[in-house]
């Protein structure tokens, strides 16, 4: 490249998420132009610089269960069960005397919470959209113990705090209260209370994963997307993104990528960068099409 041609730095996101059509699977998988009936859902995202790919899909939840198989489980197994089909978002939080936790309530939107297994062992995954921590816990009854956490090193500045106090909160012993179908949600929305070991109440929101959702692991994709928005074909939107598939061996070294075109589905909860071209890593899912 010479040194007369200007490029624009490209953010890498590492995503855990969904990539899902209700077309034909092969007209995903066969064709270098994306479908253009697609929705993507957006969970932990970690911005890198550079064009190689590391890291693997950060949520490993059950899929794939019969209602017989869920019967069969312990009470314990069973809860387990119900609350790695979600991701958790804070909703509210509140000190022992009842006091709002400021330093989380101005962010509860990006106060995520997460239970996996890794290696046999269930973990959980909890951020305030910055560094993203995991902890061993154990399950007894509604009494949640977490071991020791891990985290990634990046400063989060302004958030420092708010990760800071999150991260003492989660320590030690917990009870957990899962509940649905309450006067005050949504009948399809659960609420976990967490009530932790100093007295201070968690309150977080689930939404199904898009493994339990649609009952699969899915595909794993690579889109690039660029930063410039074009006009919509079709499209009620007055503007759509420009994406490109991109392939990447086992090395993480890029082998191939497609052409450009407009993509005038949803990613959602993907906030669209104007100023850097990114690479996505997505999870491709197939619908169910009811005739």
């Amino acid at each position: 490249m010479t040194s007369s041609v200007k490029k624009r730095p490209v953010s890498l996101i590492c995503v855990s998420s969904l990539l899902a059509a209700n077309v034909a699977l092969s007209a995903c998988q066969g064709s270098s132009t994306p479908s253009e009936n697609m929705a993507v859902d957006n969970a932990n995202a970690v911005t890198r610089n550079t064009d190689n790919m590391d890291g693997d899909i950060i949520s490993n939840v059950m899929v794939g269960e019969d209602q017989a198989t869920v019967k069969e489980m312990s009470a314990e197994e069973a809860m387990i069960h119900n609350l790695s089909r979600y991701r958790w978002t804070l909703i509210s939080a509140a000190d022992s005397s009842d006091q709002p936790l400021d330093t989380l309530m101005q962010i509860t939107n990006q106060v995520r919470l997460s239970f996996n297994q890794h290696q046999g062992q269930n973990t959980l995954n909890y951020s305030v959209g910055c560094n993203t921590m995991s902890a061993v816990y154990q399950l007894q009854g509604s009494a949640l113990t977490i071991e020791d956490s891990m985290s990634t090193k990046m400063s989060c500045g302004d958030l420092d705090k708010a990760e800071n106090s999150l991260s003492q909160l989660m320590q030690g012993n917990s009870q957990l209260v899962f509940a649905t179908g309450s006067d005050v949600f949504k009948d399809d929305t659960p609420i976990l209370t967490q009530v932790t070991n100093d007295s201070a109440t968690l309150v977080w929101e689930g939404k199904l994963t898009p493994q339990a959702k649609y009952n699969s692991k899915g595909e794993a994709v690579f889109w690039a997307v660029s930063a410039d928005m074009v006009p919509c074909a079709d499209s009620d939107a007055p503007t759509c993104l420009r994406v490109k598939p991109i392939t990447y061996n086992n090395q993480g070294i890029k082998v191939s990528e497609g052409e450009w075109s407009v993509f005038t589905g949803e990613i959602d909860g993907y906030q669209h960068d104007s100023k850097h071209d990114e690479v996505l890593r997505l999870q491709r899912y197939r619908l169910s099409i009811v005739h």
